[in-house]
């Protein structure tokens, strides 16, 4: 099975309008570059986006939100988007907010065949609305469903042909849980190598989970904040 691909448009080519898409990263760390700006090129709408941020207004998922792609987002984090708020508070986007840790396990249990499990995260507030509460011990606890995406799309530093793929640093993140639980999962490389030359035990996605990948270019890697210490 070939697996490469020459860009991400080829890779992205068959996602359509009112998909469900896991986008990988942190903040604007170790986010899906190439393949945010060739769904924005491609103008798909209605979309579902699962991501830990929904990036800035003129970066990431942004772009897509300037373009009015995204029907519902699901994140953790939203705090640097004002295009964001603004849809927010206009009704014109659906948001889910739930917990970090949460966001994090219901990737990872839809890679591990998980439907469904327990966390006290979000007892007693408004992310426990509608879902069913039990009791372990003397601890209650809330049921949270596996998420079910069309697509994850991820990033990493070093990928073979055979997609297994190498994090670099913080870029480890989301994108390991996000591309074992895509239906399809998309990878966008820094550094496309031959089969072998990456070390075995330095592998963090094994390439069963990938059907697409391709080296990107032209990386910004931008950071949402700078804090730099005054010089003395």
């Amino acid at each position: 099975m070939n697996k490469v691909k020459k860009d991400a448009w080829e890779a992205i080519a068959d996602i359509e309008n009112n998909t469900t898409i896991m986008l990988g990263g942190f903040g604007l760390c170790g986010i899906p570059e190439n393949c945010i700006a060739a769904l924005v090129k491609k103008g798909v709408t209605g979309l579902t986006c699962i991501s830990n941020n929904a990036g800035v207004d003129d970066f990431g998922i942004g772009l897509m939100l300037q373009q009015k792609q995204v029907k519902k987002m699901i994140s953790s984090y939203v705090g640097e988007n004002a295009e964001f708020e603004r849809q927010l508070l206009s009704g014109e986007l659906e948001v889910e907010l739930i917990p970090q840790g949460t966001l994090a396990e219901r990737c990872r249990a839809a890679g591990a065949g998980i439907p469904a499990f327990y966390t006290p995260a979000g007892v007693g507030t408004e992310v426990a609305e509608g879902k069913e509460i039990r009791v372990f011990g003397d601890k209650t606890y809330l049921m949270e469903y596996a998420f079910n995406a069309d697509f994850a799309i991820v990033k990493a530093w070093k990928g073979d042909r055979h997609g297994n793929l190498v994090y670099k640093d913080t870029a480890r993140n989301f994108n390991p849980m996000m591309a074992s639980a895509g239906k399809i999962t998309i990878a966008e490389v820094e550094e496309l190598v031959e089969p072998g030359e990456l070390d075995p035990n330095e592998i963090h996605t094994p390439g069963i989970y990938v059907h697409r990948i391709f080296q990107g270019s032209d990386y910004e890697k931008r950071i949402e904040q700078r804090t730099v210490r005054p010089k003395n």
